[in-house]
């Protein structure tokens, strides 16, 4: 590889160390364990109030630095403060043992939602410890709550929660595109964590990847829409039924080619790259630069107010699957791609002085004001997976 790779590269493992050691200085609660995500640009914590999607991820991020990297005492320690924290605060034993949305400082209850992406969070954080501790009793855990996804997916028990639908059924019925999505991923995780019940994640994570071309990637719109009908059919003449996410489409777009991968299909193969290409020239704001939030599938105004916001993650997925892509394929629109959203990251999110990157733009690409590193939503799980991943893929194209 040439200068500009070798140079970009040393920048994302000087990120990656930043960002690793911002939450480990600022975010991890010495008092009553787990992470405090609401942190402004230097770190002074805004909020105590604790998002239970990020102790999963906090957990997952730092036990899988050491998959990776080698086993460090302290990553190690910081992914059982999340663990302990969410088993002995995050459980709602009224409502099947479900976790929280999110829980006060010192772990008193304060929302439960219907959605399970607490479930799927604690699950990775409990299947990474035990495949690096051997932690029996974290594998249970990991088994369990990646059962109870499933069945709450598909229907199969009554959600214990007892939340009523986002929408009255019986006047639509409709499927979310991240269901699939991230089970997708966390199958994945699963089957490298736990190769024992390896049969059950590969099924699972084929149905995953068969129900998103199936269900939400529609090539007649060039776009993955993240609702439509039980069906997939279109609710286009609907708000809602308009929703494209291009992070979410990218993001998604690196999970398919992870399993067409694995599984040996190319057509899938070819699917991940139409979604990736539908969303990326979608998104991109040609005026500012940086992907958009949210658009709308026929160009009708989006109803999200921070539809024309540029948000960290999307920034992340964009440069994960750019990687991929130009590496499982050799073509250059996916590593010009890459160069152009590095450039715009180091420009906007990064942040020298303090570490880590700022969570929320403006569409003009300023940080809003007064500027986060974090909140109910941003914590230490985007940034750094993207950081991790780009610094393998890298490592084994230069060589």
């Amino acid at each position: 590889m040439d200068k500009k790779f070798t140079e970009a590269h040393a920048w994302v493992k000087g990120e990656l160390d930043a960002c690793v050691k911002f939450w480990l200085d600022h975010g991890m609660d010495k008092e009553y364990g787990g992470v405090i995500t609401c942190l402004d640009r230097k770190g002074q914590i805004f909020s105590r109030d604790k998002s239970v999607w990020m102790q999963g991820r906090c957990g997952w991020i730092f036990s899988y630095l050491c998959t990776v990297y080698g086993k460090k005492e302290e990553w190690l320690n910081a992914s059982k403060s999340c663990l302990d924290f969410l088993e002995k605060y995050c459980h709602n034993e009224k409502c099947g043992g479900r976790l929280y949305f999110t829980v006060t400082g010192d772990g008193k209850p304060l929302r439960q939602r219907r959605y399970c992406h607490s479930e799927n969070f604690y699950t990775i954080a409990n299947a990474e410890y035990y495949y690096n501790t051997g932690d029996k009793e974290a594998l249970e855990h990991a088994r369990w709550g990646y059962e109870m996804v499933w069945n709450l997916n598909h229907g199969l028990i009554e959600d214990p929660v007892g939340a009523p639908p986002k929408t009255e059924t019986a006047t639509r019925q409709s499927r979310a595109h991240g269901d699939p999505m991230i089970y997708l991923n966390v199958s994945d995780i699963m089957r490298r964590c736990d190769p024992e019940r390896k049969e059950l994640y590969d099924a699972r994570a084929k149905q995953c990847a068969e129900e998103i071309v199936k269900y939400f990637y529609k090539p007649e719109l060039k776009c993955t829409l993240e609702t439509v009908g039980m069906n997939g059919e279109l609710q286009t003449d609907t708000v809602a039924g308009r929703v494209v996410n291009p992070g979410h489409d990218i993001e998604g777009s690196w999970f398919l080619l992870k399993e067409a991968i694995y599984e040996g299909n190319d057509e899938l193969k070819e699917i991940a790259q139409n979604i990736y290409k539908n969303a990326i020239e979608a998104g991109w704001d040609d005026t500012y630069g940086g992907l958009l939030y949210f658009i709308d599938a026929l160009g009708f105004p989006p109803e999200a107010y921070e539809h024309d916001m540029k948000l960290w993650w999307p920034h992340n997925e964009i440069l994960i699957a750019s990687l991929m892509f130009y590496k499982e394929t050799g073509d250059e629109y996916y590593l010009n791609w890459f160069y152009k959203t590095l450039d715009y990251a180091k420009e906007h999110f990064a942040d020298p002085e303090y570490g880590e990157w700022f969570g929320y733009l403006r569409r003009d690409g300023l940080p809003t004001e007064p500027p986060c590193k974090g909140s109910t939503f941003k914590g230490p799980f985007h940034v750094p997976r993207c950081l991790i991943t780009l610094d393998q893929l890298m490592t084994e194209m230069e060589k």
